[in-house]
């Protein structure tokens, strides 16, 4: 047992000083090209192979660093519920399933990576292995660090019967393999529907779910070969906007840690804290400011809770109100550049990330006078005054304060809309003047967290690429199997041409935001649903706003919805709190979905 918690230990030490290594190497890379770019006028032609090379190490040392913390994104609404034994059980379930699908790709991805060997990348002239190398490596940390896991477990007869069960659903599968290969697309809702679904509600992190169904159903039910699977994982991957993933994630982090995220927040709420209710539309204010930047709702929460939620129960607010409105905020936002959403979309479907970014930032806005006109409504929860108003002088002193945090988002999503730099490229400039506005002008710069930091950052970018990997597996899988055909034409033959088809998406997209998230269920659908978008005329753009508040509806709408459960941790509420608060909330949010769907011009008045 003592070799197992040391052996552990190392893994989990190796792991994270190699990813957090390899994440500050990738903003040292990114930035001196764009330094050579635009200050020297000198590109450096290797700086993109680099950069490539670095970003899978990144991801898949990412990724091992997530499943040691248990950091990858799973459902666990039923889980949470069950009894503890059970809960023991669905856990050692989790891990089980996540250790088969690693040692099912094992192999190819050895042999994915041998295949890349004879290939040169041009401006490095080094061999592709050296990049491709890290899908195996990763593989095998993660193996043996789901081995460790199953080996520290307590309940000995628990692991047993774990590890026995999933024996015998494989079993069965294998056995039944050649009555699967007589059902033809039937076995798409075998694979994709009910294992993909008994998988996810059990608990078993969303990457590896993907994972396997599409493993399953390449390898029983078709005789593609599963390096495929590998293949495609690689390609959903690589993107290169998605480079911009981690740097926003580190960015976040750093407004936060230097104060520039609470400096927003104090400089609002001098504005418009004498107000009745003022602080819940300082909330939605701050939440449309801070979100977008990091890549993680939890950290646009974390950055604006803290400071405001203790001050909305001075004023008397309700801890259910509260709650209810930091949810609804968090799906407000959802198209607020430089969202991982859009950018996901982006690297999945093509469309220009300078639009999705400038389409973004009215229908947020509209959501958010929605929103602040439901606030007003209600009736007030207490009759306690409200906070003395601020001076001019508070106000000024304030607003001073915080211009260097106020300008940096501004700056941000205004260089990558009037397409000055590409988003991977401001993310590091941000951060570099992130470091040196904490360090100069706030004064708040830890060095001591800046290293758990950059592992936070590498275990979220993991966790997060991951998903998009096996969720790209899956999508080709659909698409090879004739279903995104089928499922053109089915959608095709609905009454009301585009304002069913968009009805039917905000619907679908809902239910799959609240089960899946916003990025596996963007890289799944996406390749199947915006081709049917443009058929049937409706601006892409557009499409993906409609999309993105749909996902973050569901994403923050309980019973399922993760988000929700997420703004109650970070709020220490009771989710029974807000339970009832919520609905009208969210009520308001599909209603102004609703308009932005009715109403293509609010999406795109930006572009033209």
């Amino acid at each position: 047992m003592i070799a197992g918690v040391r052996a552990e230990r190392f893994l989990a030490r190796f792991s994270q000083a190699a990813a957090a290594s390899l994440l500050l190497a990738e903003i040292i890379v990114l930035f001196s090209g764009v330094v050579s770019r635009y200050v020297l006028v000198r590109p450096l032609t290797w700086s993109d192979e680099l950069a490539s090379l670095i970003f899978l190490w990144l991801v898949m040392l990412g990724a091992a660093v997530a499943l040691q913390k248990g950091a990858h994104m799973r459902m666990t609404f039923l889980v949470e519920i069950a009894s503890p034994g059970l809960r023991e059980f669905l856990d050692l379930i989790a891990i089980v399933c996540t250790a088969l699908f690693l040692a099912l790709i094992a192999g190819p991805a050895y042999d994915f990576a041998r295949s890349e060997a004879a290939v040169t990348m041009p401006a490095l002239g080094i061999s592709r292995a050296w990049r491709a190398s890290a899908l195996p490596v990763g593989v095998v940390l993660m193996i043996a660090s789901s081995l460790l896991k199953l080996a520290a477990a307590g309940n000995r007869t628990a692991l047993i019967c774990a590890i026995l069960l999933v024996g015998l659903v494989v079993g069965a599968f294998e056995a039944g393999q050649p009555v699967l290969q007589e059902l033809g697309n039937i076995n798409l809702l075998i694979f994709f529907v009910g294992l993909l679904a008994v998988l996810v509600f059990s608990g078993v992190p969303i990457a590896f779910s993907f994972g396997l169904a599409t493993f399953g159903y390449l390898a029983l039910t078709t005789t593609t070969p599963t390096v495929v699977v590998i293949g495609r994982m690689d390609e959903g991957m690589s993107h290169l906007i998605l480079l911009a993933v981690p740097l926003f994630v580190f960015l976040g982090f750093l407004m936060q840690m230097t104060g520039m995220a609470n400096s927003m927040v104090l400089f609002l709420a001098s504005l418009l804290g004498h107000v009745r209710r003022g602080l819940a539309y300082v909330l939605i204010g701050a939440m449309y400011l801070v979100s977008g930047i990091s890549g993680s709702k939890a950290a646009d929460m974390a950055a604006v809770a803290p400071v405001l939620v203790p001050e909305m129960r001075k004023g008397g607010a309700e801890d259910g109100e509260i709650v209810a409105l930091l949810a609804a905020t968090g799906a407000q936002t959802e198209t607020i550049p430089p969202s991982i959403v859009l950018i996901a979309i982006g690297s999945v479907t093509g469309i220009s990330i300078s639009s999705l970014f400038k389409g973004g930032l009215l229908p947020s806005a509209i959501l958010a006078v929605i929103l602040g006109g439901v606030i007003w409504l209600r009736v007030p929860t207490s009759r306690q005054p409200a906070a003395a108003r601020a001076t001019w002088r508070q106000i000024g002193r304030a607003l001073i304060a915080a211009s260097p945090a106020l300008l940096l988002p501004f700056l941000v999503r205004a260089a990558v809309a009037e397409g000055v730099a590409t988003a991977t490229e401001v993310s590091t400039i941000a951060i570099v003047y992130s470091v040196l506005v904490g360090i100069a002008i706030y004064r708040q710069f830890d060095w001591r967290k800046v290293w758990p930091g950059l592992v936070n950052t590498a275990s979220m970018s993991g966790a997060i690429l991951l998903i998009i990997g096996t969720a790209t597996g899956m999508a080709w899988s659909l698409t090879q199997s004739g279903f995104s055909h089928q499922l053109a034409r089915t959608i095709g033959l609905l009454p009301g041409g585009a304002a069913a088809f968009l009805a039917v998406s905000i619907v679908a997209f809902i239910i799959l935001g609240s089960v899946l998230e916003g990025i596996p269920a963007i890289v799944l659908c996406a390749p199947l649903f915006f081709p049917i978008a443009s058929r049937l005329g409706v601006n892409e753009v557009h499409y993906a706003m409609v999309v993105v508040l749909s996902m973050g509806i569901g994403l923050f709408a309980p019973p399922f919805g993760v988000g929700y459960y997420t703004a109650c941790a970070i709020s220490d509420i009771s989710p029974s709190a807000g339970m009832r608060p919520i609905r009208i909330y969210l009520l308001a949010l599909l209603a102004g979905t609703a308009l932005i769907a009715a109403v293509p011009s609010l999406s795109t008045v930006f572009l033209h």
